[in-house]
């Protein structure tokens, strides 16, 4: 990944447009920009993908009066009429259904999109979108590898298009009350931080057999670019987050949610090094991510260190999720409720809490919608969410190699190590293939 400037990491589009690009992709020249929307007029977004985090995030968008919907796109036919029931419920008409996302794309009644499919599928529609001159708030993490990442940068930049990562947190106040303590200094020089998450409702699926797929699943299409097996229902809905072939487990899908917070109030400065045990040590099933998993990154000033559990573990401090940082001076403890700063002893600092008071997802849905109309850069930008994602990936990588892996943000590649490298991109299953990607 590329060194993050400071500008570039608070959302500066020109300093982000500007910083060198790597990797051994050939980026393609930039047509003209899509007139922005005018604040008058109706923004008219499709969504791809009408599970739950899809149907939660049209919700979010249509609160805003300006959203309409026209299209909604699945390759589940009962996905598909969800998606239009929640449209018809938030405006007086039903949208139409479609179970090739290259159907949205290609409209020109539809502004943006929304990706909100399994996390292999969230690259290649994010690059067509760009490509087709669609701004795209796409769910978290980018993709299943660092290299299709970089495409969907690439593309978001020579397209000219606004993309927000769909991680709420990053727009919930006491998050950001939170950082603003960090960033005050107030807790001193910051050694450690940690992110957790003990999640006792995840895990424990069985071992069912392969079988036919559901009545009006197109399961190729599902597949997509993703190696090509028999369906089982537990590499399908919701559960294929266990498996390496569509994600990344609770590394990248709790993982990206708390990094990134970290990653806010610790700054662009990328890890060194990266090394990660664990493996499935309680879950008996037939998934293949690890339900025990701890991460430590070498950063030049401070360690990180991730770790999550699955079917138990009260979490640290009785927090199923969090993240603690220890300053020198006082230690804050953050999660989805709220927040706490413990001071040590004769230095001064005032113990202290503050709560959740508001959902961060409206707020960052509607951060992206003035961003349309503004055509700045959102909250969660790609830059950002490019080295999110990166750094939770590089904590699978050092896992599935069981290496302590060094990391050359510069050419966003790990030293001296072939296994490794393979494993920052992902090989596309014919015939798809991406623009801007070099799998």
């Amino acid at each position: 990944m590329t060194h993050v400037t400071r500008r570039a990491f608070l959302g500066n589009t020109a300093a982000a447009a500007a910083a060198p690009l790597f990797g051994g992709l050939i980026l393609a020249s930039a047509g003209t920009a899509k007139a922005a929307v005018s604040p008058n007029e109706k923004i008219r977004v499709g969504l791809i993908g009408s599970g739950g985090m899809g149907q939660g995030d049209l919700a979010a968008f249509l609160r805003n009066d300006e959203v309409d919907c026209p299209v909604v796109c699945d390759i589940d036919d009962a996905r598909i009429a969800q998606g239009i029931e929640q449209v018809k419920k938030h405006r007086e008409h039903a949208a139409d259904g479609v179970k090739d996302f290259r159907r949205v794309l290609e409209r020109q009644d539809v502004d943006a999109v929304i990706v909100a499919t399994p996390d292999h599928w969230h690259a290649l529609p994010t690059v067509l979108a760009c490509q087709a001159g669609k701004d795209v708030y796409v769910e978290k993490p980018l993709a299943t590898s660092v290299a299709e990442g970089r495409a969907m940068l690439r593309a978001a930049r020579a397209n000219q298009r606004v993309v927000q990562m769909g991680t709420q947190w990053r727009s919930s106040e006491h998050f950001q009350e939170a950082v603003d303590i960090i960033h005050s200094s107030e807790l001193g020089k910051i050694r450690m931080v940690r992110a957790w998450a003990y999640l006792d409702w995840v895990g424990g699926i069985g071992n069912p057999p392969d079988a036919d797929p559901p009545q009006g699943v197109d399961y190729d299409m599902w597949l997509g670019p993703a190696p090509k097996r028999a369906f089982n229902p537990n590499r399908f809905h919701f559960n294929f987050r266990w498996f390496w072939d569509y994600a990344g487990g609770l590394m990248t899908d709790w993982g990206v949610h708390l990094i990134n917070v970290a990653l806010w109030a610790m700054g662009p400065t990328p890890p060194k090094a990266v090394s990660s045990s664990g493996g499935k040590l309680v879950v008996e099933d037939n998934t293949e991510t690890p339900d025990t998993q701890i991460a430590m990154y070498d950063f030049p000033a401070y360690t990180l260190v991730w770790e999550h559990q699955m079917l138990g573990g009260v979490g640290i401090g009785g927090r199923p999720h969090g993240l603690s940082f220890s300053g020198s001076n006082a230690t804050l403890i953050v999660d989805g409720d709220g927040w706490e700063v413990i001071p040590e002893k004769n230095k001064g600092v005032a113990e202290r809490k503050g709560k959740l008071v508001t959902d961060g997802r409206p707020a960052h849905v509607r951060n992206f919608l003035d961003c349309i109309v503004s055509r700045k850069d959102p909250v969660e930008n790609l830059e950002l969410a490019h080295f999110i994602s990166t750094v939770a990936h590089l904590g699978n990588v050092a896992f599935r190699t069981g290496d302590r892996v060094a990391w050359n943000a510069e050419t966003e590649s790990i030293e001296n190590n072939d296994k490794a490298n393979q494993l920052l991109r992902v090989k596309y299953r014919k015939p798809w293939t991406m623009p801007y990607y070099e799998g």
